[in-house]
């Protein structure tokens, strides 16, 4: 805008110098001097708009190489995001994993506990049973008759079982006793020894199918599998829990680690309706609120809707 108005300017001083000439004389070293003053001033102007041009062209120049480091650091930008996700989806991804080893662990040492009252009430069953024999041999020796109540078993002092059919074998003397068994399996699976646990508590199944715990060495071989993301065989695992053992107190983490592996496997319907069962069949459990977590997270509602 400048550099027009100052052309304008020169172009209406030359035309009135012609002007002022054609109309009038004027002394020769006047126009001369007006001459030379005008060719300055459009020198300046040409200067001026030259050295417009190149600031232009340097703030161009500038801009430019703004525009690419900005877009560098976006493209780092992105690049940093997507590496953040990333790890995101791997801490994800691992705290599941921990939680469900976890889970193991914690139902491994519930089950302990379990055994160890099953234990403490064995042993005091045999105390009774001893000290009635005791006293049923007193009442022998000393002529009477045995006392009142007591049994004719006297395996406790023979150094047999006292308690229930979970402490005989199913075949033969030669199986390890079921207690070793158990405890070494859950001692195998909470340390991550998969494939050694999984021996022991399919040789506590051979032997022991009968006992208490059964039905929990049966739901352990399904966790093993499960741990291992053999989820098709851990489904297989899980059915025989609740097929073959339907007063198990294993039921309800049954049901929900079958529906967990079934979404898993991909099948999603019937994954969901095995949460849906643990909501209906086990409330206010713990596995009843992992499967309100699960089918909120697959966004399903934990009730089929009515037809």
């Amino acid at each position: 805008m400048r550099a027009r108005n100052l052309l304008i300017f020169a172009a209406a001083a030359i035309g009135g110098i012609f002007l002022g000439s054609a109309l009038g004389p004027r002394p020769v070293d006047a126009v001369s001097r007006e001459m030379i003053d005008l060719q300055h001033d459009v020198t300046t102007l040409l200067q001026g708009q030259k050295d417009m041009a190149t600031q232009i062209t340097q703030d161009h120049t500038v801009m430019k190489t703004l525009i690419e480091q900005s877009s560098d650091n976006v493209g780092k930008l992105n690049a940093t995001m997507s590496s953040v996700q990333k790890s995101v989806q791997d801490v994800q991804a691992n705290s599941g994993a921990r939680l469900d080893t976890m889970s193991t662990q914690v139902q491994g040492l519930s089950d302990n506990l379990e055994e160890i009252k099953s234990r403490l009430g064995k042993l005091n069953q045999q105390l009774v049973d001893l000290q009635n024999t005791v006293q049923s041999l007193d009442a022998k020796i000393s002529g009477g008759s045995p006392a009142a109540g007591a049994p004719a078993n006297t395996g406790a002092l023979n150094g047999s079982p006292a308690g229930g059919p979970g402490d005989a074998p199913d075949a033969g003397g030669s199986a390890p006793s079921a207690n070793t068994l158990y405890s070494n399996g859950l001692r195998d699976i909470t340390s991550g020894k998969y494939d050694l646990a999984r021996s022991e508590f399919q040789d506590y199944l051979k032997f022991y199918s009968t006992t208490d715990l059964a039905s929990n060495a049966q739901f352990y071989l399904g966790e093993i599998a499960y741990s291992q993301k053999q989820y098709d065989v851990s489904v297989v695992e899980y059915d025989k829990v609740l097929t073959n053992y339907p007063k198990s107190f294993k039921l309800g983490p049954a049901h929900l680690k079958k529906g967990l592996a079934l979404m898993e496997l991909g099948q999603k319907q019937a994954g969901i309706k095995e949460l849906r069962e643990v909501v209906k069949l086990f409330p206010n459990s713990d596995e009843e609120r992992r499967a309100r977590a699960k089918l909120k997270e697959v966004g399903a509602p934990t009730t089929a809707a009515a037809r």
